[in-house]
């Protein structure tokens, strides 16, 4: 495959603002650098080509097609770091957040099924966190570690220093990745769309609509408005990482209702966000945060939360 030289300058400058990446090039004969740009850069082509083979009646959300532009590793996002903290949240088998203030009601963005209706009024915490990363072509993030035995060459890769505020994220998201799935959950890591796309299907089938929210950003009081529609009984939902290029922790719970929800801010403005309710929570750490700022025990109620902004719905047809 060739690259204008026009593309090629543009690359080259947009990688120079990444400077742990421009450190880990200095490392790389000039030949090898072209490669690995020439590569990345065909990222949206050979990923969005494999999203039309496999979904060929299946839309890519505008959020998708960000992560597909050219570009190298990008910094990992430490001064974030509390916005994509609540993505743990939903990681219901770890005690997440036991330092949460119970005053916090909407920490996490939590609810019990029973305030699904319009009328409703919460305090959502919505806002998009992003380090700028995106996807690697399949063949490019299988060439990369990812596994907790390898850190020390993942951090040496990525020019990032052992005990940094960095390291100790990639480290916390990788670790994170390698843990079990609960009962009643399947859970995976792509690190690539093509793997995602492979993880979705499988569990789906290949009929299937993805869905992100239409919240730009969002921090202050929505009230649910007429129209909210249950959307699937089944879903597949991945969040995206605090990592040097796109990473989706994806899951499937069973009894776990999608709702698509129109919502009013205090502003006046008007959007639609996506809220999961899990019907059984015994399976879920009885020290996660939902059951202190709700009030209830596992298994007693269904659960519910807004899936925030980094977060794509994969629902059948």
């Amino acid at each position: 495959m060739q690259l204008s030289l026009h593309l090629l300058l543009g690359l080259l400058v947009s990688l120079s603002q990444l400077s742990p990446f421009m450190e880990f090039l200095h490392t790389l004969p000039v030949l090898a650098f072209l490669s690995v740009v020439v590569v990345v850069s065909h990222a949206s082509q050979s990923s969005e080509g494999y999203w039309k083979l496999v979904l060929p009646h299946t839309s890519m959300p505008q959020a998708v097609k960000d992560l597909l532009r050219p570009g190298g590793p990008s910094p990992v996002d430490v001064s974030a770091a509390s916005c994509w903290g609540h993505l743990h949240f939903d990681k219901f088998s770890e005690p997440s957040g036991e330092d949460a203030q119970v005053d916090d009601s909407n920490i996490g963005n939590f609810f019990l099924e029973t305030k699904l209706h319009p009328g409703s009024k919460m305090k959502l915490h919505l806002a998009t966190s992003t380090n700028g990363a995106v996807f690697f072509p399949r063949q490019v993030a299988e060439s990369i570690p990812f596994s907790s035995n390898n850190l020390p060459e993942i951090l040496n890769q990525f020019s990032l220093k052992e005990n940094s505020a960095e390291a100790e994220i990639v480290k916390k998201e990788i670790k994170g990745c390698e843990e079990p799935a609960m009962e009643g959950e399947a859970r995976y890591c792509a690190t690539s769309l093509e793997s995602l796309i492979d993880f979705g299907t499988s569990k789906l089938g290949r009929n299937v609509n993805v869905m992100t929210n239409e919240v730009k950003s969002g921090n202050q009081e929505y009230e649910f408005e007429v129209g909210m529609k249950k959307v699937a009984d089944k879903s597949v939902v991945c969040h995206q990482l605090n990592y040097p290029y796109a990473v989706f922790y994806c899951h499937m719970f069973t009894k776990t209702r999608t709702y698509m929800i129109p919502l009013v801010g205090a502003d006046g403005s008007k959007v639609k966000a996506m809220a999961a309710c899990h019907s059984d929570t015994s399976a879920w750490h009885p020290k996660h945060v939902a059951f202190k700022v709700l009030n209830v025990k596992p298994g007693t109620v269904p659960i519910c939360h807004f899936l925030h902004n980094n977060a794509m719905v994969w629902i059948p047809k």
